[in-house]
């Protein structure tokens, strides 16, 4: 059984309480208009990794590649005796400059 309620408590806001004001939003930033080069520059000091070497960054990048695309890459690698990583890098490299 619950405990009756107590006389003379209301379940408004307390009449000597004044209302609190809502809070002021903040103005909308204006952000400056960025070029390509910038915001890639951003991208890359917020995701690279220092490399051991200078000049170079680290990047970790994770590829949803149809199979035989991944066995096509894998058996370029085995020929050339180095990592699959190498060969991606090699045609990246050959598409985009050093």
């Amino acid at each position: 059984m619950s405990r009756p309620r107590a006389a003379g408590r209301s379940r408004g806001p307390d009449p000597d309480q004044l209302p609190l004001p809502a809070p002021a939003t903040p103005p909308a930033k204006r952000r400056a208009v960025q070029t390509p080069a910038q915001i890639a520059k951003g991208a890359i000091a917020k995701r690279g990794k220092p490399s051991a070497v200078p000049g170079n960054v680290m990047l970790t990048m994770t590829f949803d590649l149809k199979r035989s695309l991944a066995e096509r890459l894998s058996e370029r690698a085995v020929r050339a005796g180095v990592s699959m990583e190498a060969v991606i890098l090699d045609l990246v490299k050959d598409e985009l400059g050093p």
